[in-house]
């Protein structure tokens, strides 16, 4: 590559990275005129500059466990009934067992046979005396749910924090039982708000009323009992009766239609134009819904959210693909409501192991010291190549400005969030350039006082370091490739931008750094003398 080709290719990068990197921030700090694209690349903060919330949450796997028992529970029930097997009782036991009691002995063959499908799978039958079985969820389908329970409850509140608009949120799995959720939302000022986001289940039932309302739950017992397979649901505030009271409904315990039915959710007005929120169904919830509503109209359908009856409205004919759930909402309710189950519902209820508030100034006090130690930084390399390396100190600053101009570039481009530690990995890049500068400089001093030429010392000096460059440089890399694979938040910060900084290095101290002497070299006659 002829010099020109090469200058024109120095400086095209130059701007390319400084109006990715650089410019978005003056034109933000100065009310420049900015391209929409330039100001989607500007740099992110993190929670540590920006300030936020950071939140640990653990997942109650157990809650997993327990809806699989009991829904294998009812599902057993149901076969029995099918099959016309009497049964004296079935119930859920613990988290992990659930227990058939009264099976005729002259029907226990065919029980067995309509069971087999909604239990062998994933439970081990342990027979016990007049009739009876017990249920224990298999060991590997207990990990495999406390697995999917942790991962769907990530995944979920990754579709809640985004719906919320918040800017670079940090959401990963930690714990030594992997069971915990690290929640970091930089720029996030309602924090309760937030959290009630976050931890609300969105369970949404829509279950046939068997009875009710009424104003007590006892008054659903028969001898003392709940009638088998149903279960009590209190109402909302605002479902009837007094001011005050509370109303309780007989419901199934297992759901005509869930928000596993569910297509999309939104606000919308009711009626009354009072904030409601309407919810469309999947194919196969709708199918559902058809069929329940069309064969129970005159009777109550229940909306049941989170274990709470919302809405009770009659049934007044076939609904399909469709409905709408009213209440005393606010509109910020009502949108945080659909915004809660478009997101889907939480597989199992979350606790709150930690929780800090970082505050703007907090965040605006690190960003001040890092720049400074930036700044103070930079100021003594330079002064050090300066008074070292005499003028040839001067293209080692030029090309470690280029290097920090193309990493804040890239990690524009990319969308990186600078966090503390990024500044840490930003003041480090400078270091490892400076090293870099400072290896060629003495191969070149070295072959100066070989008594070779200044060219040819020059171009010995830049050939033969860079393979000790690009060993060193891969070396580190491998170290920011681990740190970012096993750290999480700020740690993964600080690998982005050490990885970032080294690329960008290796290609202004070895490609710029000699584009520069070069040049400098092609304004003389004669290079007889090396400033160095």
């Amino acid at each position: 590559m002829t010099l020109r080709w090469k200058l024109i290719t120095t400086l095209a990068v130059l701007v390319i990275f400084a109006s990715v990197g650089i410019y978005p921030i003056l034109a933000s700090a100065y009310k420049l005129p900015a391209p929409g694209v330039l100001k989607d690349m500007q740099l992110k903060l993190g929670l540590d500059l920006k300030g936020g919330v950071h939140l640990v949450l653990r997942v109650q796997t157990d809650d997993a466990l327990r809806v699989e028992t009991e829904t294998a529970a009812e599902r057993v029930r149901e076969a029995a009934r099918t099959a016309n097997i009497p049964t004296s009782s079935i119930t859920a036991v613990s988290s992990v067992q659930f227990k058939v009691e009264g099976v005729p002995s002259q029907q226990d063959q065919a029980f067995r046979q309509a069971v087999a499908l909604e239990t062998d799978t994933s439970f081990d039958r342990n027979t016990g005396t007049n009739g009876s079985y017990t249920y224990t969820l298999k060991p590997i389908i207990q990990k495999q749910l406390r697995e999917e329970a942790v991962t769907q409850a990530r995944q979920t509140i990754e579709r809640r924090v985004n719906d919320l608009g918040v800017a670079e949120p940090s959401i990963a799995q930690q714990g030594q039982n992997g069971d915990q959720i690290l929640v970091q939302l930089p720029g996030v000022t309602d924090v309760a708000r937030a959290k009630e986001i976050i931890r609300s289940t969105g369970l949404l039932e829509l279950k046939i009323v068997e009875q009710g309302p009424a104003a007590t739950a006892d008054a659903f017992n028969v001898n003392g009992q709940l009638p088998e397979g149903m279960e009590v649901v209190p109402g909302s505030a605002d479902t009837g009766g007094a001011p005050g009271s509370q109303l309780f409904y007989l419901v199934r315990k297992v759901a005509a239609v869930t928000g596993r039915d569910l297509r999309n959710a939104r606000q919308v007005p009711d009626e009354n134009n009072l904030p409601a929120v309407s919810f469309t169904l999947n194919n196969d919830g709708a199918r559902k819904f058809g069929n329940v509503t069309s064969a129970n109209i005159g009777r109550q359908l229940a909306i049941v959210l989170d274990n709470r009856v919302f809405s009770a409205p009659t049934i007044e004919s076939r609904i399909t693909d469709q409905g709408r759930i009213t209440g005393s909402f606010s509109p910020q309710e009502a949108q945080d409501l659909s915004l809660v189950l478009r997101s889907g519902a939480l597989p199992a209820s979350l606790t709150y192991l930690e929780e800090r508030t970082i505050g703007p100034s907090l965040g605006a006090d690190s960003i001040k010291s890092g720049v400074i130690a930036s700044v103070v930084g930079l100021v003594m390399i330079i002064i050090f190549m300066l008074v070292y390396y005499k003028l040839s100190g001067v293209n080692a600053v030029v090309a470690l400005l280029f290097n920090l101009v193309i990493l804040l570039g890239l990690m524009a481009y990319i969308g990186a969030v600078m966090t503390l530690p990024g500044i840490a990995g930003f003041v480090l890049t400078m270091g490892i350039g400076v090293d870099s500068n400072v290896l060629i400089f003495e191969r070149i001093k070295e072959e100066l006082e070989a008594q070779r030429g200044v060219r040819a010392s020059i171009n010995a000096g830049f050939s033969r370091v860079f393979l000790t460059l690009l060993d060193t440089h891969i070396a580190a890399v491998i170290g920011a490739m681990f740190l970012f694979q096993f750290g999480t938040g700020p740690i993964r910060g600080f690998a982005i931008t050490l990885f970032l900084g080294l690329a960008s290095n290796l290609f202004t101290s070895t490609f710029v750094s000699k584009t520069l002497f070069e040049f400098e070299l092609s304004r003389r006659r004669q290079a007889t003398t090396l400033s160095i």
